[in-house]
């Protein structure tokens, strides 16, 4: 299968484009930052911002598939991104005829994700973070969510918890709405994004991703984040 991925040069995005590689799809990765992706076999890179709605449509004709894996970091400023980028992703798609989308959200769009025994994270770090510092990208992700349930594509929202880096896939769960459970690695959000592409049971739903094997703290997961960025030289 084709597969167009947008945000291909993000973190998610590079795990995603890696892995469809791997199992023998073809990908159309897109970004503005073509340059960060090697080429190699299978792969055909396109300098596209999700905001030109003309580039847009270009890069999903002749897919089979499309993600959107286009994020921006935590900001207390109006973010248009997720919506803008979609609404011209879903009029792509329509154009030319493509009917599967998966686009990533967060679990936080679900207003019933409480995950059990996570007490600092209900009670500390979702109300000051999520809901303050990063409230307008969550804003927007749920704009984007109602745009998708607006279309008559076979779409899927995706709701991982609080990403991480981990290098092998796990034994990730899935469930309808979002999962209980406050972690997800990028490698199982681009797995399970990649398993439920053909298959029916979340399409025109919203699917949550959680990790369980690796056992994550919010210290954890800060420090694993410095890391990780320290690494890729930011």
């Amino acid at each position: 299968m084709r597969i167009t991925v947008f945000g291909a040069t993000g973190p998610t995005g590079r795990r995603l484009t890696e892995q469809a590689l791997a199992a023998g799809h073809q990908v159309t990765a897109v970004s503005r930052r073509v340059d960060a992706l090697p080429l190699r076999a299978g792969l055909t890179v396109a300098a596209v911002d999700v905001a030109d709605a003309a580039a847009v449509a270009a890069a999903v004709a002749g897919s089979g598939a499309v993600v959107s894996t286009v994020g921006v970091p935590p900001t207390r400023e109006r973010v248009t991104v997720y919506s803008d980028g979609v609404r011209n992703i879903l009029a792509g798609m329509e154009q030319h005829g493509v009917k599967r989308l998966m686009a990533v959200s967060s679990s936080v769009a679900d207003p019933n994700w409480r995950p059990s025994g996570e007490h600092f994270f209900n009670l500390v770090m979702d109300p000051l973070v999520n809901r303050k510092v990063a409230k307008t990208a969550h804003d927007d992700m749920r704009r984007m969510e109602a745009l998708m349930g607006e279309s008559g594509l076979d779409w899927t929202v995706v709701r991982p918890g609080g990403l991480f880096e981990h290098e092998e896939v796990t034994d990730y769960e899935l469930g309808e709405d979002s999962v209980d459970g406050l972690y997800t690695a990028r490698t199982d959000l681009a797995a399970a994004m990649l398993s439920q592409l053909e298959e029916p049971r979340f399409v025109r739903k919203a699917m949550g991703v959680a990790t369980r094997d690796v056992k994550m703290s919010i210290p954890k997961l800060i420090w694993r984040q410095a890391k990780a960025e320290k690494a890729a030289g930011k």
